[in-house]
This record gives structure tokens, C-alpha cells and sequence, in this order.
């Protein structure tokens, strides 16, 4: 049993996500890097101060550019967007080893009649005239759509792309044009087989890909989970038994922590370089709302201190901060929270809110690192950057 500390437990898990000691991830190559290190980046198209994975890609990757992403997504499609933790963004190897998360998302009870009616028109329409959108199908009609009201395009698109008939072609903002997979995945991988002969081979292998992307994890319930067969315990729990007598898991005692952690085997050199960390520096991020590192938000609070929730589906008279708060990283602690917003109109970010955490007073060293967070986030949007006095203008 491998014992650390908290703080060790933090600067190992900071460390293993790229967010502690200088970047190690540059450029277009970096961002692939790193989501191939991740599994996946979960995705969400809310955009206040950009997109969640692009901030991500932000905290971690030297340089970022927005047009990096959607490069490797859709011009070289080393990358795919589908369903992993929950919607995401993952290494287009990866299709074949997903496809069992592709049947239950495909099997979708809602209006699934008249999405099934027109299937095969669409798919034809698709194959003759080339990719095409919502709009261009010209299919006229209302459906109940999963939460909301939809067209009978989208819905039809959608449970295209669900069960991974379809992929998204291009994005125009939110406008996605699909066209057939077999025409946007290499045959190689569309062809191969799923490699997991039982669900649990597949529980397993998800596990540890899970895991890995958040750094440590506990065998109890964990949000890292959704959308996973771990989700459910029985599976959870003859998952991480199978792996630990394959001996791709190591327990972790953490000091005051009551649950034993796991982290990935093939992880071990970097626990001991994290322990050799003895000044953890003072670089600063702004963290996205689902960071991987924020998965377990509960593991958070148990090694950082930090309650953190995501607020932009709180209804607006409870929420204790606003709508979209990001995590500030300083060193190796979570020292408080920002809501950044892109005024588009004046092409400014403007900070509506700041707020540090009890017991942290920021220096100046403090401030004007966040100042540089702050000025990186702006340039990924196009903004102008403001002097520091301007960047803080509301909070």
C-alpha cells in the first residue's frame, strides 16, 4: 500500500494533468497529446468565455488556438466528437473499443417512430447530395426530442449520430452538418472489431481510462463514471477487482482520506516525481467547468478543500456564484473563482466576478498571474486585452 500525504496527493494529481511545473504540451501536437493522455475531453457547447474543452486545452497546452482543435477534428480527423463521458471528444482509434456506449445511446425510446421513418431517406439524401444540416434537409415537423421540443431534421440527425451512422462533417458555431461515417472514418477502423468480448473486458478497460484521466480515483460511486457501465456498482466493483489481479492498479492510502485511492500502475513514475516536487511554483489557470481534473467533484473537496458546482443549470435564485464560475489553480491549491464573460459586442472580457478562497489573500505575484490566465483567455477568444485594472473592472 502506497501511503502520501494530501499534499502530496494533490501535486501528484496536478502533475499527472499537466497543470503543475511548466507545460509540457505545445502547439496542435500538444493538444492531441494530451487528449490521447485523457481518453477524452467531455464537451458542452455553453460558450461565455469559450467552450469547456478549449479552456481546458488552454490550462494545459502552450500557445493554444482554438483552430488546433478543430483542425484535428474535422480537417484531419485525427479526433472524433461522440459520446464517451457523456459528449466528448476523443482519439478516432478509440471508435471500435466505444461501440457498446454507441448502442445505448443510439437506443433511445423518444420519438423514435418517426425518427426511424425517415431514417433511410436521410441516410440516401446524405449519400446522393453530400453532407447536410437541419435546415438543408428540408424535413418540415416537430418531435419531443430528449428534454426539449425539437425539428424532425435534427432529431433524425441526431439518432443518426447517436448510434454512429453519422458524423459530425464541419460546425458552423452551433450548426453541425453530418455526413455518413464510412466516408469520415478510415476503413480500418470502421471496420475493426469491438475488442472486449464481455462487458466486463470493456468495464475494465473504461475504468482505467477514467481513471487515468482524472489521476486518482475511489472504488465508491463517482461522477468520473457517467456514462460508463462502472456507473452501476456490481460492474464498478468487478471492474477494479479485475484489474487489480491484472496488476494495472496501485492502492493509495492518503493521509485523513477514510476511502483507499487507486492510481494506474504504469502512472508510478510520475507519483515519484511528484513527491520529489518540494516548490510547486505559482502558475495560474482558470479552470474549465468539466475538466477532467473536476470529474470527482467530491474527491476535490476531500483534497483540496474546494466545493465546487457548476451553476449554469442552477436556477438563477439559487446559485451562490453565477452561471458559469471557473476553479482558479495557483500552485498546488484552488485559490478561488472567476466568471470571466466575452463581451462580444465591445470585443472585451470583461471579470463580473472574483472571489478568493477563506485563508487565501492574494499578492501581487497572485494577481498578476491571474492577469495572465485572464489575458490568455481573452486572446483564445479574440478579445482585446485590457490593462489589469480593466481585466478586474465589475469583480
Amino acid at each position: 500500500m502506497i501511503q502520501i500525504t494530501r499534499t502530496q496527493a494533490r501535486r501528484f494529481i496536478l502533475l499527472h494533468q499537466g497543470l503543475l511545473g511548466p507545460r509540457r504540451f505545445s502547439g496542435e501536437a500538444g493538444v492531441l497529446a494530451f487528449i490521447q493522455k485523457a481518453g477524452c475531453l467531455q464537451f458542452d457547447p455553453v460558450n461565455l468565455c469559450g467552450r469547456s474543452p478549449e479552456i481546458t486545452l488552454l490550462s494545459r497546452v502552450a500557445d493554444y488556438r482554438p483552430d488546433y482543435l478543430y483542425t484535428l477534428l474535422y480537417e484531419k480527423r485525427h479526433l472524433v466528437d461522440h459520446f464517451d463521458k457523456n459528449l466528448a471528444i476523443y482519439p478516432v482509434g478509440d471508435w471500435p473499443c466505444l461501440k457498446r456506449l454507441r448502442a445505448q445511446w443510439s437506443d433511445t425510446p423518444r420519438s423514435r417512430q418517426l425518427t426511424e421513418a425517415h431514417r433511410d431517406m436521410v441516410l440516401a439524401r446524405i449519400r446522393e447530395d453530400g453532407p447536410q444540416n437541419a435546415a438543408s434537409l428540408g424535413l418540415t415537423g416537430q418531435v419531443n426530442w430528449y428534454w426539449a421540443t425539437s425539428t424532425l431534421a435534427r432529431a433524425v440527425l441526431e439518432q443518426l449520430y447517436n448510434e454512429g451512422s453519422l458524423l459530425v462533417h464541419s460546425k458552423n458555431g452551433v450548426l453541425k452538418t453530418y455526413d455518413l461515417a464510412e466516408r469520415l472514418l478510415p476503413g480500418d477502423i470502421l471496420t475493426a472489431p469491438e475488442p472486449f468480448p464481455r462487458d466486463l473486458d470493456f468495464a475494465a478497460w473504461h475504468l482505467l481510462r477514467r481513471l487515468r484521466a482524472v489521476g486518482l480515483l475511489w472504488a465508491r460511486a463517482s461522477d468520473a463514471h457517467l456514462g460508463s457501465l462502472n456507473y452501476r456498482a456490481q460492474m464498478r466493483r468487478q471492474a477494479f477487482e479485475h484489474l487489480m489481479k491484472e496488476g494495472q492498479l496501485l492502492p493509495v492510502r492518503v493521509e485523513g482520506i477514510k476511502d483507499t485511492l487507486y492510481m494506474a500502475t504504469q502512472d508510478e513514475g510520475s507519483l515519484k516525481e511528484a513527491l520529489a516536487i518540494t516548490d510547486p511554483g505559482r502558475r495560474c489557470e482558470l479552470l474549465a467547468p468539466l475538466d477532467s481534473f473536476l470529474w470527482d467533484r467530491k474527491l476535490i473537496r476531500a483534497l483540496f478543500d474546494f466545493d465546487y458546482t457548476w451553476e449554469i443549470y442552477t436556477p438563477a435564485h439559487k446559485r451562490v456564484y453565477g452561471p458559469y464560475v471557473l476553479p482558479i489553480l495557483y500552485g498546488d491549491r484552488l485559490a478561488g473563482r472567476a466568471a470571466p464573460v466575452c463581451d462580444r459586442k465591445s470585443g472585451r472580457l470583461v471579470l463580473q466576478g472574483l472571489w478568493w478562497e477563506p485563508g487565501f489573500t492574494p499578492d501581487d505575484q497572485a494577481l498578476d498571474a491571474l492577469h495572465q490566465a485572464l489575458t490568455r483567455l481573452a486572446l483564445m477568444n479574440g478579445c482585446q486585452t485590457d490593462a489589469p485594472h480593466r481585466l478586474f473592472q465589475g469583480a
